[in-house]
């Protein structure tokens, strides 16, 4: 006992336990992890005096409040020190996760799915039932077209999909909503999520979106069909799938079918960013009706039927 208490009399609690050794390290604390049962990690990482320092410690200590995470530590911190910082807010563990432009919400539910953070289809029925809380009104049949893509930082360990959505959503308004809210162009909101939906798909360049935009709105309120392949791609699981294209294109009850459907689709086609949302309320008034990109991308818009019949002749695209 006597040599116990000279121990404890050796080192003090609020001195440094390793002076000036001042560089930072990431220590985790496992989950289910006691004060006492860290005291042999504590000690070979140099963090405390030695193991039967750090029993003495904690028996005129209250370490109850110990919490499982990661820490941001120092071998220059006194065992107070160390203590209540490991007591402290763990480091968030965030890694990102990019929601690529366009991208529909099967392909997020299928990204995220991929890194083994959500069960298959556990965001796809948030997102179509929109479940979740909404920071605006939103009249479209999901939320589609609203799940604003950017990289986003998150936590694998305990990701909550409605939580994520929400974000999305804050972010729509953050970016685009705020600003424009009273400047659709006398278009609804859903109008312009979906007109910036197809732009998103139609035009890889955002310097040309707002021409596009100009021709396809001329079609829209002239009530003719769009003509807009990328939208019989959008109930496709696989969108490249060519075979299920074709289909879609030649199926009357196809409701996303702009070849054979006047108007604009029932909703958007994956989710757009800020560039094709912008064109979407910023049309270029344009003289044309139709357009076509040849083979390395290039946009030619055409007045007319014999112009742009012309303009496949020409460019090979049919």
């Amino acid at each position: 006992m006597t040599f116990l208490l000279l121990l404890l009399a050796c080192f003090d609690p609020n001195a440094p336990v390793n002076p000036g050794d001042d560089e930072a390290f990431i220590y985790e604390v496992p989950k289910g992890s006691t004060a006492g049962g860290i005291g042999p990690s504590l000690a070979e990482n140099q963090l405390i005096p030695g193991e039967l320092q750090w029993k003495m410690y904690l028996r005129n200590t209250d370490a109850s409040c110990l919490k499982a995470g990661k820490f941001n530590v120092r071998p220059s911190m006194s065992m107070n020190e160390l203590l209540e910082t490991l007591c402290g807010v763990p480091l968030a563990d965030d890694v990102p996760f990019t929601v690529v432009e366009g991208w529909r919400i099967g392909d997020i539910d299928k990204a995220l799915a991929a890194n083994g953070w959500i069960a298959n289809g556990e965001f796809i029925e948030v997102a179509t039932k929109k479940s979740v809380d909404t920071p605006f009104e939103i009249t479209s049949p999901t939320l589609e077209g609203y799940l604003y893509p950017e990289t986003y930082m998150v936590s694998p360990d305990n990701f909550d999909s409605t939580k994520f959505i929400e974000r999305q959503l804050v972010t729509f308004q953050e970016r685009f909503l705020t600003e424009n809210a009273d400047n659709l162009a006398g278009h609804s909101l859903h109008e312009i999520v979906v007109m910036a939906s197809m732009l998103e798909r139609e035009e890889p360049k955002p310097s040309n979106r707002s021409l596009v935009s100009g021709i396809i709105w001329n079609r829209v309120n002239k009530n003719w069909q769009l003509g807009i392949d990328a939208t019989s791609r959008y109930t496709l699981e696989d969108w490249n799938d060519r075979k299920a294209f074709l289909r879609n294109l030649k199926d009357p009850d196809e409701p996303y079918n702009t070849r054979l459907k006047k108007g604009m689709p029932p909703g958007a086609i994956g989710n757009p960013t800020q560039s094709s949302l912008e064109a979407a309320i910023t049309p270029k008034e344009t003289e044309y009706w139709f357009y076509l990109h040849d083979h390395e991308g290039n946009l030619h818009p055409a007045r007319n039927g014999d112009e742009h019949d012309r303009n496949r002749a020409k460019y090979n695209v049919y």
